[in-house]
């Protein structure tokens, strides 16, 4: 039911900020919660910290199009922290555009959610413009 309220939450947010006209009513959410799902929410509560603690260092950042993106590339650790929350984040987006027809806007689900998660940085963590540049905020 949290995650629920959660993945709704946030397309709400988008929606009042008026990102995208695909989430303009706020109606798309998870509709079934899937075990793929599950899954990726719960690997990605279990690794917040980690992800926190590597975006306040500046090792990583949030890209452009709603992924992690190491600016450390000499960091293995890293790298592979990050490879498996962006194939988390991938199932939700994926699950998103899926349960509310929009397979073929993936790309705009990815930006969107890219928005709200550099809005959601905090103060020094490094995110990515949208002309391509990294800027710590």
């Amino acid at each position: 039911m949290f995650k629920r309220i959660f993945i709704v939450m946030i397309l709400g947010f988008m929606a009042l900020a008026g990102q995208s006209e695909v989430f303009a009513e706020a109606k798309y959410s998870i509709k079934t919660m899937t075990p793929e799902v599950e899954k990726a929410l719960e690997s990605r509560k279990g690794r917040f910290e980690q992800i926190s603690s590597l975006k306040a260092q500046g090792v990583i950042g949030e890209n452009m199009m709603g992924y992690v993106e190491v600016l450390d590339k000499s960091n293995s650790e890293a790298m592979a922290l990050v490879d498996a929350e962006n194939a988390d984040r991938k199932v939700i987006y994926q699950t998103i555009a899926q349960q509310n027809g929009l397979t073929g806007e993936m790309g705009t689900i990815e930006k969107v959610f890219g928005q709200v998660q550099r809005d959601k940085a905090k103060s020094g963590e490094m995110v990515q413009q949208e002309n391509g540049d990294w800027i710590k905020k």
